[in-house]
């Protein structure tokens, strides 16, 4: 019976000293992919990187139509060849020509090919580093407010694990400050900027460059 007493108390002494340590403890949440959905400069980077796509998707478009062409003119040239009333010197002519066709068609196939290749590697490195460069400004900004308000501990509602499986199961939504970081993010944005930021509290966008 004494022994039961003890181990309640002792319970109760616990949880009294944990109840203590936690109102000593300052804690928040933000959301990191809502914060930079929603700031207006994922959306110009978005839009940047989009205008780069399309200029390469132009180009390479371009230089298809130039590739089909050639293909069209040696094949022509290849009728040509063929006719039996054609003298041999016009033969050797045309043939000639076909050959010079059919290099400068390879030649174009590679650079075709090695411009595909270049240039969406450079477009994913753009996207990486307008994407890193983001979420510093966004990660120093809540730094900031961490330190300016004493923040003990401050974890990010919409981390993963390794599993997928969300870091964060359950917090209040008094606990985040995520609108706070949006609305100081967003006081520079330019008054002619037509790439407007989500509001506060509303659903992220989808984003390519999403952390």
């Amino acid at each position: 019976m004494k022994k039961s007493l003890l181990c309640t108390l002792l319970c109760l002494s616990l949880l009294g000293l944990a109840s203590t340590s936690h109102a000593q403890v300052k804690i928040g949440t933000v959301d990191m992919n809502k914060i930079f959905s929603a700031y207006y400069k994922t959306k110009d980077a978005e839009a940047s990187i989009n205008d780069a796509r399309s200029a390469a998707k132009q180009e390479l478009d371009d230089r298809m139509d130039t590739y089909k062409k050639d293909l069209d003119d040696i094949n022509k040239l290849n009728d040509d060849i063929a006719k039996p009333e054609l003298s041999k010197e016009a033969k050797d002519a045309k043939s000639k020509d076909r050959d010079d066709k059919i290099q400068e068609t390879k030649n174009l196939e590679r650079e075709i090919n090695e411009f595909r290749q270049t240039r969406e590697k450079q477009l994913q490195e753009q996207a990486v580093r307008m994407r890193n460069g983001i979420v510093d400004e966004i990660t120093k900004l809540v730094l900031d407010k961490v330190k300016s308000e004493n923040y003990d501990l401050v974890m990010d509602r919409s981390g993963l694990s390794l599993n997928g499986v969300p870091i964060l199961i359950f917090a209040k939504d008094g606990l985040d400050f995520s609108d706070d970081i949006i609305t100081e993010l967003n006081k520079s944005k330019p008054k002619d900027s037509d790439t407007g930021a989500a509001t506060p509290g509303a659903a992220p966008a989808e984003s390519p460059f999403a952390p």
